[in-house]
């Protein structure tokens, strides 16, 4: 008998394992704005605005920059035996921890998942003030909540298998007509993903991203690094998604790990809500605009611990990976295969 999967809210938390606590502190609380929760010499637990959980980021103080844990809150305490019995049925190491093991958070299930990933499912959480209608505290880029993960794996149909088989539901990918996905999106909050799987040696992490209200929230966030002289930290960006549809900006915090802020996607709770598929060869999908995408935005990316904080071997993909197929020999020119197709399709119907 197949066990049930846990009954997923929405993605809450990322720790982060940083080489330099109080660089990266600097730029996630006096650049980004981040609210600091709770701090000690070794970690620091850090929210959005309008966050009232304990934390969205911890970071760290570790040997090398990596990703310790992919938080995810189930809907009551009962899903963690949930999320005990389905991994255990898929035959995952599995961890359950007491209340106190996460600060801030009570008892958790950590699992090493079948792609790699080191995923913790939790329900009990100290609650902390949501600064919403503390305007005071608002700066021009505020960022106000945790959005959504991305993770590399060489394989997306398969990852994408066990993701819907836990329960997320698929809002758009990017396919060609030869039956390759190269990137697929998964939600289970009412908006376009709280995790996606972008095709390439994996496992690692893509980006962490935060959202803010408005566009604007990020232009100034750009005009800040500039006057700060820390725009080297802007790797791609601003500009706005295809996929999505949100407007963007990627950025590099001091260990490399890359960080989206994010704004304006949609709406996708009803339960037909359809598919949007990409065309790969589509210069739209990755930027509206039609702007380069940036080598290192496509190689670079995270590694991921297992359970005893050693890093996750990688395999390579080996169906062909997106840069190959939309980069030309320039390094940044894209190609497409008839300028006059509609890149895009809704149902599947690519």
């Amino acid at each position: 008998m197949t066990a049930t999967p846990p009954d997923i809210v929405r993605c809450a938390y990322l720790e982060l394992v940083v080489s330099d606590l109080a660089a990266s502190r600097e730029f996630y609380v006096d650049v980004l704005g981040l609210v600091v929760t709770e701090e000690n010499g070794h970690e620091i637990h850090l929210r959005a605005l309008e966050e009232f959980i304990h934390h969205n980021l911890v970071l760290r103080k570790g040997p090398e920059p990596a990703i310790a844990a992919f938080g995810f809150r189930v809907r009551n305490p009962c899903e963690l035996d949930a999320a005990e019995a389905y991994y255990r049925a898929l035959g995952c190491e599995i961890r359950r921890e007491p209340a106190g093991f996460r600060t801030g958070i009570g008892e958790v299930v950590r699992v090493l998942d079948p792609l790699g990933f080191p995923y913790e499912f939790f329900y009990d959480v100290a609650h902390v003030p949501r600064l919403t209608w503390q305007y005071e505290l608002y700066g021009a880029g505020a960022i106000v909540r945790l959005d959504h993960f991305n993770q590399v794996y060489p394989d997306v149909v398969a990852g994408a298998t066990y993701l819907e088989d836990l329960g997320f539901k698929r809002t758009e990918d990017i396919r060609d007509d030869d039956g390759v996905t190269y990137a697929a999106w998964f939600a289970r909050k009412d908006t376009v993903h709280d995790t996606a799987l972008t095709g390439g040696a994996g496992p690692r992490m893509h980006h962490v991203a935060f959202a803010t209200h408005e566009k604007h929230n990020i232009l100034y966030i750009c005009d800040k690094l500039g006057a700060l002289r820390r725009s080297d930290a802007i790797e791609r960006g601003p500009g706005r998604h295809g996929v999505s549809n949100a407007f963007y900006l990627y950025l590099r915090d001091p260990d490399g790990h890359r960080i989206e802020i994010y704004t304006q996607d949609y709406y996708t709770g009803d339960p037909d809500n359809p598919v949007v598929t990409w065309d790969v060869h589509d210069n739209q999908r990755r930027d509206w605009w039609g702007h380069a995408v940036v080598p290192s935005w496509y190689t670079d990316a995270s590694t991921v611990l297992d359970l005893d904080g050693e890093p996750v071997p990688l395999r390579e993909r080996e169906q062909p990976r997106e840069m190959d197929v939309t980069i030309g020999a320039d390094g940044f020119s894209y190609t497409r295969k008839d300028d006059t197709a509609e890149g895009f399709k809704v149902g599947n119907q690519l």
